[in-house]
C-alpha cells in the first residue's frame, strides 16, 4: 500500500482531504498528522477526546533511544478512528513550537510509516500541512521534508479557483525539483483537486503541468464536521465526499503501483525491531485513553 503525503500552498483542505481518504479507504488505514504548524483534529473532529499526552510530539524522545523505542511509542500513541481500530490517527502537535524537536525524528518516522504500508498493509496518509520554502528548498523545520522525500506520492491539494492555482504555481516547480534531487523522483508529485471553482481537472492539470491523481467534491457541511466536530451532517455516510474519497484511494494505489513498476523500486524493508513491533500492532487496533 502507498504512503501518500498531502501538502498545500496555503490552507486548502489538506487535513480534511487526508481524513476523508483515511476514513474512506477499503483497507486498514492510518493518518499521521505531521503539520509543523500544529494538528487540528484533536480539537475538531475528535472534540477534545485526545489530550496533549497523546501524539506526535512524544515520538521525539523515543527516537533518541532507538528504533525499537520509537516503534513502541508510535504504537502507543495511535488513536482509533473506528470501533474496530482499522482506521488509526497519529494526532499532531498541540504547539507549533514543538516542531523543532522533530527534525531528527522525521527520517525514522518515515521508515515506520513505510513499514505500516508495505508490511502491515495500511493505506498511509500524511498531513504535511502548508509547504514552506527557504531559498527555493523545503524549509528544514517548517516542513517535514524527509516525509515528502520518501513518500510514494506527494499530493499538492488545490481548488479549481484562480486564487488557488496562482498560489500553487509558485511552489509547484520547487516541489518538483526537490523531489527530483532529494526524493524518489519528480513523478511522485501529483494534484488532489477539491472541486470548488470553475476550473475542471484537465484545466488544472494543464495550468500546473502536473497530473490530477484524484478529485474530491466541495462539501462544506462534511468539511465543517471534520474541522469542527459535532454531529455528523444528515446523510454523512452516503456523502459524495466519502464516495469520491474511496475512489481516490484506489486511484492513488494504482498510481503508486505504476511508479514502482516503471522505476523498478525494490520493496522497502524496515528494521527488525520496527517490523516486529508494528506487525503486532497490525493485529490489534489503536488504543483509547
Amino acid at each position: 500500500m502507498p504512503v501518500t503525503a498531502l501538502v498545500s500552498a496555503k490552507s486548502c483542505g489538506v487535513t480534511t482531504s487526508a481524513l476523508a481518504l483515511t476514513l474512506a479507504s477499503k483497507r486498514p488505514s492510518l493518518l499521521a498528522e505531521c503539520d509543523p504548524a500544529g494538528g487540528t483534529l484533536r480539537a475538531g473532529f475528535l472534540q477534545g477526546e485526545v489530550g496533549a499526552g497523546q501524539g506526535l510530539y512524544h515520538l521525539a524522545a523515543a527516537e533518541r533511544t532507538g528504533p525499537e523505542a520509537l516503534a513502541g511509542a508510535f504504537a502507543s500513541h495511535l488513536w482509533p478512528l473506528d470501533e474496530a481500530g482499522h482506521r488509526k490517527l497519529l494526532p499532531g502537535l498541540t504547539d507549533p513550537g514543538q516542531a523543532g524537536a522533530l527534525s531528527r525524528t522525521w527520517p525514522m518516522l518515515s521508515e515506520v510509516l513505510h513499514v505500516m504500508a508495505e508490511e502491515a498493509g495500511h493505506d498511509v496518509f500524511i498531513d504535511a500541512g502548508r509547504v514552506a520554502l527557504e531559498s527555493g528548498r523545503l524549509h528544514t523545520s517548517l516542513t517535514p521534508a524527509p516525509l515528502l522525500h520518501q513518500a510514494d506520492l506527494v499530493l499538492l491539494v488545490v481548488r479549481g479557483t484562480e486564487q488557488s492555482l496562482t498560489l500553487a504555481r509558485h511552489i509547484i516547480e520547487p516541489l518538483r525539483t526537490e523531489l527530483a534531487e532529494r526524493g524518489s523522483g519528480m513523478d511522485a508529485l501529483g494534484l488532489l483537486l477539491i472541486e470548488e471553482g470553475p476550473a475542471r481537472a484537465h484545466q488544472v492539470a494543464d495550468a500546473l503541468k502536473t497530473p490530477v491523481l484524484g478529485a474530491l467534491p466541495f462539501e462544506p457541511a462534511v468539511a465543517g464536521f471534520y474541522t469542527n466536530g459535532g454531529r455528523p451532517p444528515r446523510g454523512y455516510a452516503r456523502s459524495g465526499l466519502l464516495r469520491h474519497a474511496r475512489t481516490a484511494t484506489e486511484q492513488l494505489e494504482a498510481a503508486a503501483s505504476r511508479r514502482r513498476i516503471q522505476q523498478q523500486y525494490p520493496v522497502r524493508t524496515g528494521s527488525v525491531q520496527i517490523s516486529g513491533m508494528l506487525q503486532r500492532l497490525a493485529e490489534r487496533g489503536g488504543r483509547r485513553g
